[in-house]
């Protein structure tokens, strides 16, 4: 029964997931084959806006022409960036007094605004030789349809925008409920039969495995078809627009009389937001049935891989109710329900805190995710193991300048792990050592107004640390800090702290290591009050120094101790964010980062969110690393 009640959830739970998916994908399609028709049309007006010259009668008399073919509920509008005015229009609101062309109101500055930022688009990407900012916009409007803004250029500079507005979209074609149905029951049936033959549990289990992957495997396969068809059939429906279009644009052409070189080029309007052609279409109009078949193919790929990820979890959840897992686990929940919800809010909050946004991050890793690219999904925009490959293997951490002198690559990953590894080093054996001394002197028998010292030395821990590197910055201000003024009062000249690699590092080495010599000063301390002081008696009887005893009983007495907390400290070290952020701001040049600082300014200096996320993977792969092998070098851990 188990069995077929696991079969059940399992495939319920992954068809309807297989379901949702379909119909989101021919969602997408639908859009898409709406975007693309609609592109055609608004770059075949934008080409003959542009020959038009962009301003004047010409102008509105295309668009009047360019209306007429356009289905009923569609509308035009061209802007003109000189004197801010609405060239011409066929929108229902542009009529009687407010009919173009016109000044701009106030109210339409966003219309404005955007044709300024699909200039500054355009510019930019002409700049850089990329296609990093797009050059058409498109959005959905309050009725169900799609407007969309491209740029013209008239001589290489953009002087204006023309605006396309669609009807509603139709509604996109639904994935059939009776597939789902079929799929879902034929594999029940065959499962309820096998059980009636076979009686042994492994392999009723193995029967309902064999049922899960028909049924899945039989939608997978419905689900890849419909999609197929449905992209092929956007291909023929868009080289029927473009053929349409670029018929009625040379007609406009002899219409007006307009400029007919160069020659129109239609294989350009079917393009994509950057306004780079597709290829699935030809010059001609005709269907390009290799890069079709390619594109097919490739979103085959994406959607298998889907549609394997739903399989294996169907699989996971069948074996784990046909196995008896579920039954054991509610089992176990009744009978410990009491502990179970005590420790839940806490797990709540570690799941939607912790776990979501870790494996989230991991995930995010596999992208090409940017500021440009925010709205795009996960697949759409999935690179594979291209960041790591990036960030490990780039191994120039220096080239050598025309001047014949060496210029480091502080961008380097591993310049910044080095870097990371020496100021994680120092910072620690500084805490340790400073910690330590203090400790010993502070746990001498009969020391005056000891409970004031040891107030005295906790406040550096207890003052929020990015106060203190804030002082501590200015400290070392080259005008106005008190370091630079004491050296000046002995005659000295005051230092630029950030201008030199290693000076600035001793700052934030001075900084860190004020913060960080309290904590190990306070376990040692705790661990030096409980060294019995018989040992210490015994030592001095046989004879010890007082180095003897403090490498043959105070060390190995305050190892269980320090350790782990040296370990700790570590990790707090390597990711020590505040004080490089405030201190130095990796100044100059970058060469002051540590990993964390770094991952930070990629995510929010740089925009490149994936890269950074890849970049804070392996800082975390680092750092499990460093821990693992610490507790087992050491054994403290378990000895304390």
């Amino acid at each position: 029964m188990r069995v077929l009640v696991g079969l059940s959830l399992a495939l319920g739970l992954s068809l309807v997931l297989a379901q949702g998916l379909l119909a989101k994908a021919l969602e997408t399609v639908a859009t898409e084959r709406a975007d693309r028709q609609a592109f055609v049309s608004l770059r075949a007006l934008e080409d003959l806006v542009q020959r038009a010259g962009g301003t004047g009668e010409s102008v509105r008399a295309v668009v009047s022409a360019w209306q007429q073919q356009l289905p009923p509920g569609s509308a035009v509008r061209v802007i003109a960036f000189s004197g801010i005015q609405l060239e011409a229009s066929t929108f229902p609101g542009d009529t009687e007094d407010r009919a173009a062309p016109r000044r701009l109101s106030r109210e339409e500055k966003p219309l404005y605004d955007r044709g300024q930022r699909l200039r500054a688009a355009v510019e930019t990407n002409r700049e850089e030789g990329t296609a990093r900012k797009l050059e058409v916009e498109a959005e959905a409007l309050p009725n169900g349809g799609r407007q969309l803004s491209a740029p013209v250029e008239v001589d290489g500079a953009v002087v204006g925008l023309v605006e396309l507005a669609t009807p509603p979209l139709k509604e996109p074609l639904y994935p059939s409920k009776g597939a789902l149905a079929l799929w879902l029951l034929l594999p029940l049936v065959l499962c309820a039969a096998a059980s009636f033959v076979v009686r042994r549990q492994g392999l009723l289990v193995l029967a309902s495995v064999v049922a899960l992957v028909v049924g899945v495997g039989g939608y997978a396969s419905y689900s890849l078809d419909m999609l197929d068809d449905q992209v092929r059939e956007t291909q023929t429906l868009v080289a029927g627009q473009l053929r349409a279009m670029s018929e009625r644009a040379q007609a406009v052409l002899a219409e007006r009389q307009l400029a007919t070189e160069p020659a129109l080029q239609p294989g350009n309007w079917d393009a994509d937001q950057f306004r780079r052609p597709l290829g699935l279409v030809t010059p001609a109009g005709a269907v390009n049935e290799a890069a079709v078949t390619a594109r097919v193919a490739e979103l085959r790929s994406g959607a298998g891989r889907a549609l394997g990820g739903l399989g294996a979890l169907a699989l996971a959840v069948l074996l784990f109710i046909g196995m008896g897992g579920l039954a054991r686990t509610v089992e176990t929940v009744v009978e410990n329900r009491t502990a179970y919800a005590y420790i839940a809010p806490a797990m709540v909050g570690m799941v939607v805190l912790v776990f979501f946004p870790f494996f989230y991050g991991i995930t995010l890793s596999f992208t090409d995710s940017n500021l440009y690219n925010t709205g795009q999904s996960l697949t759409d925009i999935w690179v594979g193991l291209r960041n790591y490959a990036e960030i490990l293997g780039d191994f120039t951490l220096a080239r050598r300048a025309q001047d014949g002198s060496i210029v480091f690559n502080y961008l380097n990953f591993y310049y910044t792990l080095f870097f990371t590894v020496v100021w994680t080093v120092t910072n620690v054996t500084i805490g340790v050592t400073v910690g330590l001394v203090l400790a010993l002197i502070l746990n001498v028998q009969g020391l005056a107004l000891r409970p004031v010292y040891r107030v005295l030395l906790i406040l550096p821990w207890a003052m929020p640390n990015y106060i203190t590197a804030l002082i501590w910055k200015g400290m070392f201000h080259q005008q106005f800090g008190v370091v630079n003024h004491v050296i000046r009062m002995f005659g000295g000249q005051g230092l630029a702290w950030y201008d030199t690699p290693v000076s600035s590092f001793l700052t934030v080495l001075a900084t860190n290591g004020w913060l960080s010599f309290p904590f190990m000063m306070v376990v040692s301390l705790g661990a030096l009050t409980s060294i019995p002081t018989e040992l210490y008696e015994a030592a001095r009887v046989d004879g010890a120094s007082r180095w003897q005893q403090f490498t043959a009983i105070t060390l190995p007495a305050l190892k269980p101790a320090l350790v782990p907390a040296i370990i700790l400290s570590v990790v707090w070290t390597f990711n020590q964010f505040n004080v490089i952020f405030l201190v130095t701001e990796g100044e100059p040049s970058n060469s002051t980062e540590i990993l964390v600082t770094q991952a930070y300014k990629y995510a929010f200096q740089r925009y490149r969110y994936g890269y950074a996320a890849a970049y804070s993977t392996v800082i975390f792969g680092i750092l499990l690393l460093y821990s693992v092998v610490q507790n087992r070098m050491s054994r403290a851990t378990e000895a304390a």
